[in-house]
């Protein structure tokens, strides 16, 4: 009985001993006190450099996705339409004869959106770049979005500030300013209740929204896709996963 008692203890001094390891080494792993990841022939450098290159690719094929010609317009998922609070304008018109004016309203804050996708790409490389070794890390390991996600938290406010004027010069530039002033001068003349919405302000959260269900569709065939692991960093940072 001694004795059982003895191998009991020795097999769970080894259990907790080894736990112990194990958590000392993830703990080594996220501080940066070691140069690789466990279980695995990955450095640190080897992380950081993969989630970029997952980042880059995402938000180039994203940019290029979205700048052509009817990439929001005619992407159901992403294409903009009037907001909700428009609504009752838009069937209104309608009902007044006016859709063709609407449709014209619609297409231009897409070709608006369009136009401004093309600038994407050098403003997300400031975020990318800054990428901690922590970070990457808990990218790794995360859902299927995780790098998006990461990106969507550290950019969002920079990226509506740098985006807005863009979308800005775009809307002018398609007349999409004019039609939606056509629209809303239209609608006010036949209702009591007037209406006053920030076009800007709209078509940029909605392309940002957009553009970041795309970086996001192409992180996950970066995960899970061997085709799409178009380097050889993303193959040796994902295609072990």
């Amino acid at each position: 009985m001694k004795r059982i008692i003895l191998l009991f203890a020795g097999a769970f001094f080894i259990v907790q001993t080894g736990s112990a390891q194990t958590l000392r080494g993830l703990f080594d792993k996220v501080t940066g006190t070691s140069s690789t990841v466990s279980g695995s022939n990955l450095s640190n450098d080897d992380i950081i450099s993969g989630l970029k290159d997952a980042l880059r690719v995402g938000t180039d094929n994203s940019e290029k996705k979205l700048s052509k010609l009817d990439g929001f317009f005619g992407d159901a998922a992403v294409k903009i339409l009037m907001p909700e609070e428009a609504k009752k304008v838009e069937s209104t018109l309608r009902n007044l004869g006016m859709g063709n004016m609407v449709d014209k309203a619609v297409l231009s804050m897409n070709r608006a959106a369009e136009d401004a996708a093309s600038g994407v790409g050098t403003i997300f490389w400031d975020a990318i770049k800054e990428m901690s070794i922590k970070d990457g890390l808990q990218i790794l390991r995360g859902g299927d979005f995780a790098a998006t996600d990461y990106l969507k938290s550290t950019t969002s406010t920079v990226l509506t500030e740098k985006f807005r004027p863009v979308i800005e010069a775009a809307l002018v530039k398609v007349d999409a300013t004019k039609y939606w002033n056509d629209v809303f001068t239209n609608y006010n003349r036949f209702s009591a209740k007037k209406v006053n919405t920030d076009l800007t302000a709209y078509v940029t959260e909605r392309a940002l929204s957009g553009l970041f269900y795309n970086i996001g569709l192409e992180e996950q065939k970066i995960r899970k896709d061997p085709a799409a692991q178009v380097t050889d960093i993303l193959k040796k940072v994902f295609g072990g996963k």
